[in-house]
């Protein structure tokens, strides 16, 4: 079995994400506004930098999905030995995983979206793919595994479905 399977961008879902991101960024920026006192002259340094730190990462996130949306290439790619996806930071900079070395899928709720975790075994094999900070979120120290989070937030298909194309490839 050659199956091979590319899940891309849908242009919608992504324009949706980045207007929401918009809207979060105009309401930090005018948190942040009246914390330095533009309405009232009263400076608060607290609110101030919490909202100014929060608003940079807000517009440096959105300007990174506005330059990614030009990109079109597969976000999630599949065939019968691996997988590889670019939906979370975590899987993109990880790279391709062999089907041999995952272990259980499941789905998790996380924040405001579902997310697929796959678990992954043989962990020594992947070590050196992610920076410290990276591989801390992803491994298990208590199981010695590594978990993955796909997103199907910016792909055409919902996360029930991703989550049944990854246990099909799997089981075969």
């Amino acid at each position: 079995m050659n199956e091979e399977i590319n899940l891309y961008r849908n242009a919608k879902k992504t324009r949706n994400l980045i207007l929401y991101a918009s809207t979060i960024s105009i309401v930090l920026a005018m948190l942040f506004l009246y914390s330095i006192g533009t309405f009232d002259g009263i400076f608060k340094t607290k609110p101030a930098v919490i909202s100014g730190a929060i608003l940079l990462i807000m517009l440096f996130l959105t300007f990174k999905s506005l330059a990614s949306v030009r990109d079109k290439s597969p976000l999630i790619h599949m065939d019968s030995n691996g997988f590889s996806g670019k939906t979370t930071p975590l899987s993109k900079a990880f790279g391709r995983v062999e089907w041999v070395d995952v272990t259980d899928i499941e789905l998790q709720k996380l924040g405001g979206d579902t997310l697929v975790v796959v678990t992954v075994d043989n962990a020594d094999k992947y070590n050196g793919r992610l920076s410290k900070m990276m591989w801390k979120m992803a491994y298990d120290e208590q199981n010695s595994k590594l978990n993955l989070m796909y997103s199907a937030s910016e792909i055409d298909i919902d996360a029930a479905k991703l989550y049944d194309l990854f246990a099909k490839h799997w089981k075969k």
